[in-house]
């Protein structure tokens, strides 16, 4: 038995990042991009008027799509119609 550990045969392989076929085109989405000027105050005073390409958009939920909480007082089985 050998004395280095590792509890594999031979050697170990180094870990590799595994790359999407877009970056192995050579293509750059700039969603991070957007994600960085739209999060930093000065960045986005600069920048806010400016559409960026493919940027995508910034994650955003409205209010009332969100679940009620738990805590609220309501009607909680009532029907939205009344037949």
């Amino acid at each position: 038995m050998s004395s280095t550990g590792g509890g594999g045969r031979g050697k170990a392989k180094p870990a590799t990042k595994s790359v999407s076929r877009s970056s192995k085109a050579g293509l750059q989405f700039p969603v991070g991009r957007i994600l960085a000027v739209r999060n930093d105050e000065e960045l986005s005073k600069l920048l806010g008027t400016v559409t960026i390409a493919a940027g995508g958009v910034m994650p955003n939920i409205h209010q009332t799509l969100l679940p009620k909480k738990a805590g609220q007082k309501g009607d909680i089985g009532s029907a939205s119609q009344e037949f």
